[in-house]
């Protein structure tokens, strides 16, 4: 049976009975508000009888339990008396609950549960992401041979409750391959392969990965996800789309997690790094988290408008980051489902309101504009093009210093005519009546004021009359602006953090800047546990008091994100709502315990991640059994491990890496590797600046992906699935669609890599078929199976007899990319085995993470 036939089977059986991999509720368990009831109501009752009193109906609350009780709309223990179950079950339109117009309906076990916790008392128990988790107890399990860490434990558990098995470990070449893809972003040589498949140590696997998270790599790709997160880009976006200085952020970010720093700290730091005391300027620089933001620059945009607008990403942006809640809803109205209020809202938001800024960048050249506060950090280039340039200056201007006294001289012996002030010389009228007295009845002070108004007014009004007849003048200003121009364009302004403008805070009436209401000051959400007295009241405290240990929801906010990097999906699919929509999670038990041993170890994250990898759960196979697949579809259990095509960077990364053309360095300013002719044209509606994209040469063409510059009007074409980086987002997006092929089979990075790895292969054996097979290897990991063979030699033969038939197309492929060509080489046989290192590089394998 095809692929395409069993899923249409499994389809109506997933949509009829897999509500989630959870459903193993029986008559005889007590229900769980949160897991059986809550989900309920928040998807059917609470949009119009919640928190939110604008939009609540009847004066009712359905998520306040004596609210509830006191409106007769639930009793407990008596389902008949409960009026909000008699409007469930009419059949009256009029009555009806949900209203008919609502296209909401509840399902008969729906109604069944909602009678049957009215029987159990109808207790409601506080959403459990706002409760400080407790670590749990590790579950017992049958199979306890399987155990690695305590992960496996909880991960067994739950399996076991439903006959299931986990699958086996996987093969060390997949092992190795997966490794490198979440810890590296790049593929392990062919002699790594070989020596981890060969080492017997029972340790090697550990091994490996601590190699793997020392290296320089492991920042690197651990980095991607929390630029997402921070909406990283190197333009602020909108028509003018001014190019800034903020990849030293970037930088920071990519050495702080090489470095395992602290998570608390590197919250703190990006929080409010700037507001320690004797802030260095790396904590300074890590505050620019909350400057990566869009920067409106356009001659209609009204700049107060704007710096709300700015305040409003922030607040969103730290919500879902570290929080995990839509706090968004909140800015125009109360929270419709989470108990977030507009005071919340605006209280919270007062911290980020005492920043000295416009809302609008500052134009600095041309190609770079940034909006203070900022701080300037010359590079030792800077400094010496400065010093060139200033040299040349100091040079010339003695000789002009000489020529401009002499002509001041003269020009002044020429103010008096016969002892009067010259008339029309456009003199002051302080100047004036100085000249007027004689110079014997002038003080010395009236001489010395005299003299230096004379010289004022010569070197404003005079000299450039002179023009060009002053010598080295017109050298010296010519060099000056060209140095000015260095300045404002070259030296590195980073956008960071400062409280240096404290302003009042209002609600706003719907979000409207205009439209302010009431006062508040500083706090943090009144539903979540209170910050500490003795915190600062600044986002210093904000900082603190997210990483306090009774906080509900950093920890597992965090641990849910650094388990989706290595699942696809985190324990809460949702990542950027732990709120009251948010799925139950199945986990719930794993998640609090990561989350309380995240914390309890310091907040370390290399150990979190390797404790996750060095699980037995993360070892497992990915290929999926009938019963796997019947019973938990999409991989909830963790009865194998997840398989899922590679973020668009590391493809690319992938890509030149396996054929050796990847430029390993670390860190600097952004690369402008291939992209479309002609891709930044759409944004020349203007002559203010040239939008051009100017091509990187040499082996910036290489850099990781991580380096491209990324314009936030187009950013790079060649990333597919990849954020915008406009706003916040915290979720991966895992697509496969036929476009992608569009880009790994016809970007000149992927047929260049191919052609530059087919030359390498051919270098290293002659013998096609040798060179097929490490190709192949240095891509996929392994080696070719004996029937993986025969198509690849297949495939050779076909694209030979093509380009031996075609010597225009040899010459065509070969010619793609910058990286010099081997002429030696015979170009029928290399454009060959290009053609065929381009398939394997699009083989489902090579583009999965599996």
């Amino acid at each position: 049976m095809s692929r395409v036939h069993s899923s249409l089977l499994i389809l109506p059986l997933f949509l009829s009975t897999f509500a989630s991999p959870t459903s193993c509720l029986h008559a005889e368990d007590k229900l769980d508000f949160n897991r059986d009831i809550r989900p309920i109501l928040a998807e059917n009752c609470f949009y119009c009888h919640g928190q939110d009193k604008n939009k609540r109906e009847g004066d009712l609350r359905l998520d306040d339990r004596d609210a509830a009780i006191a409106a007769h709309a639930i009793v407990p223990n008596d389902v008949a008396a409960s009026e909000a179950m008699n409007r469930i079950d009419s059949q009256d339109p009029e009555t009806q609950m949900p209203p008919p117009k609502s296209n909401r309906r509840l399902t008969d076990a729906q109604k069944q549960l909602l009678k049957r916790w009215i029987e159990e008392g109808a207790n409601y128990s506080n959403h459990w992401a706002f409760v400080t988790p407790q670590k749990p107890t590790e579950p017992e399990v049958k199979k306890s041979e399987w155990i690695r860490n305590p992960i496996d434990r909880f991960v067994l558990a739950e399996l076991e409750k439903r006959n299931l098995a986990p699958s086996p470990e996987a093969d060390r070449a997949t092992l190795i391959k997966r490794l490198y893809s979440d810890l590296a972003g790049l593929p392990p040589t062919p002699e790594e392969v070989d020596a981890f498949i060969q080492d017997t140590d029972p340790l090697a696997y550990e091994k490996l990965v601590d190699k793997l998270m020392n290296a320089s790599t492991y920042g690197e790709r651990m980095s991607l996800p929390w630029l997402d997160a921070a909406r990283y880009a190197d333009s602020n976006g909108f028509q003018q789309d001014g190019d800034t200085w903020q990849w030293y952020w970037r930088d920071w970010v990519v050495k702080a997690l090489n470095e395992n720093l602290p998570f608390d700290k590197f919250t703190i730091y990006q929080l409010a790094g700037d507001l320690l005391p004797d802030a260095t300027l790396e904590q300074k620089i890590a505050s620019g988290f909350n400057r990566n933001h869009l920067l409106n620059g356009e001659g209609g945009a009204i700049a107060e408008e704007q710096r709300f607008v700015i305040l409003f990403d922030r607040i969103d942006t730290t919500a879902t980051t570290w929080l995990g809640l839509t706090m968004a809803c909140a800015q125009c109205h109360d929270h419709k489902y989470d108990p977030i209020t507009m005071t919340d809202y605006y209280s919270l938001m007062d911290c980020f309101n005492r920043v000295p800024e416009s809302g609008v960048p500052q134009y600095f050249s041309s190609r770079i504009r940034v909006a203070a506060p900022f701080v300037e950090i010359p590079t030792e280039e800077n400094k010496a093009k400065i010093a060139e340039w200033e040299s040349k200056i100091n040079e010339l201007r003695p000789a002009m210093n000489q020529w401009l006294d002499a002509a001041y001289q003269g020009w002044k012996i020429g103010v008096l005519t016969d002892g009067k002030p010259a008339e029309g010389k456009s003199l002051s009228e302080q100047l004036v009546n100085l000249l007027k007295k004689e110079d014997k009845d002038r003080t010395e002070d009236e001489k010395k004021e005299l003299e230096s108004l004379l010289r004022k007014h010569f070197d404003e009004k005079v000299v450039n009359q002179l023009g060009d007849a002053v010598s080295n003048r017109a050298t010296i200003k010519t060099l000056q602006d060209q140095l000015n121009a260095y300045r404002q364009d070259q030296i590195p302004r980073v956008m960071i953090m400062s409280d240096a403008q404290p302003r009042e805070t209002h609600i706003l009436d719907r979000g409207a800047y205009l439209a302010k209401k009431e006062k508040v000051s500083f706090a943090t959400p009144a539903f979540l546990p209170p910050m500490p007295d003795d915190y600062p009241k600044n986002r210093l405290g904000l900082a603190q008091w997210l990483m306090s240990p009774q906080h509900p929801l950093t920890g597992r906010v965090q641990v849910n994100r650094i388990w989706q990097h290595y699942f696809g999906t985190g324990i809460i699919k949702t990542a950027e709502d732990f709120g009251v929509q948010s799925e139950y999670p199945i986990h719930l038990a794993l998640l609090d315990w990561l989350a309380c041993d995240f914390r309890d170890n310091g907040w370390n994250m290399k150990a979190m991640h390797r404790l996750i990898v060095t699980s037995a759960t993360y070892r497992q196979s990915s290929r999926v059994t009938p019963e796997l697949l019947a019973q938990d579809p999409e991989n909830r259990l963790y009865g194998r491990a997840s398989r899922h095509r590679m973020p668009a960077m590391i493809l690319r990364d992938w890509a030149l890496a396996s054929s050796g053309l990847l430029d390993p360095r670390i860190g600097g300013k952004p690369v402008y590797p291939y992209q479309p002719d002609g891709i930044w044209e759409s944004l020349a509606i203007t002559k203010e600046r040239d939008f051009t994209y100017p091509s990187s040469s040499g082996a910036d063409l290489y850099r990781r992906s991580l380096y491209t510059f990324w314009r936030r009007t187009v950013s790079p074409a060649n990333m597919f699935d990849a954020s915008n980086r406009q706003a916040c987002r915290v979720r991966q997006s895992l697509t496969s669609t036929p476009l992608h092929a569009l880009t790994t089979l016809n970007d000149p990075t992927w047929v260049e890599a191919a052609r530059v790895l087919a030359e390498k292969s051919i270098k290293l054996n002659t013998d096609p078929s040798v060179a097929m097979t490490i190709a192949f290897k240095r891509v996929l990991a392994r080696e070719p199976t004996s029937d993986e063979k025969v198509v690849l030699q297949r495939a050779m033969e076909k694209q030979l007899k093509h380009f031996q038939q075609n010597a225009n197309a040899a010459q065509e492929i070969l010619a793609v990319g910058s990286a010099p060509r081997d002429t030696s080489l015979n170009a029928d046989q290399h454009a060959a085995l290009t053609a065929v290192c381009l398939a394997i590089m699009n083989l489902d394998e090579a583009l999965t993470r599996q």
